[in-house]
């Protein structure tokens, strides 16, 4: 009896376990990419890239592309948006500083920057193979939506720029902050008495 089911196992195995093997190959691959954040954002262009030149030469598919800008512009609110929001948070717990004298409070996003790389990565690869079918190719009149998108992306980022610059935070960095030693003070050496 343990021959039997054993040997049905052993028939339906390769297929799944060769699915297995490529998806820990696929996050080999994505893990070891996390420190290379230039390297990401490139790959990101040329998919970006060759997404807009299949767009451009096949002159269809903007009800993909109005779709398209729709998900990156909610990716990049979540990724400038803080974890907390001050404005919704009571003052019971950490807040993010409104005057020079408040503490520094570290600005955690909302959406973290591999993911949000990830998903636009992944937004713009499915994109390209939606417009090898012909059913996503609806007839629309493409200035519209690109002027309903610049209005969208107008309004959005007004607010979000705004919240940005009432809570003084600025979600860009370019790689870990690294203590580089103590600050040279004005009056080296003398001690000034008031």
């Amino acid at each position: 009896m343990e021959g039997i089911g054993g040997d049905g196992a052993s028939v339906a195995s390769p297929l799944p376990q060769w699915g297995h093997d490529a998806w820990r190959m696929y996050q080999y691959y994505l893990d070891k990419s996390t420190p290379h954040s230039t390297y990401r954002w490139i790959g990101t262009l040329v998919v970006a890239a060759m997404y807009c030149l299949r767009v451009y030469y096949v002159q269809g598919f903007y009800i993909i592309s109005y779709g398209l800008g729709i998900y990156l512009l909610n990716l990049l609110i979540g990724f400038l948006s803080p974890l907390v929001d001050p404005e919704l948070e009571g003052s019971d717990g950490p807040v993010l500083p409104t005057k020079g004298s408040d503490e520094f409070k570290p600005f955690i996003r909302r959406l973290p920057e591999l993911k949000f790389w990830y998903s636009m990565t992944k937004a713009f690869c499915i994109a390209f193979l939606m417009t090898f079918f012909s059913v996503f190719d609806v007839p629309v009149f493409w200035p519209i939506l690109l002027c309903y998108w610049v209005v969208l992306f107008v309004l959005t980022m007004r607010r979000q720029i705004g919240h940005m610059i009432k809570y003084k935070y600025i979600p860009f960095n370019i790689g870990k902050q690294k203590y580089t030693g103590k600050k040279a003070s004005t009056s080296s050496g003398r001690v000034r008495g008031d």
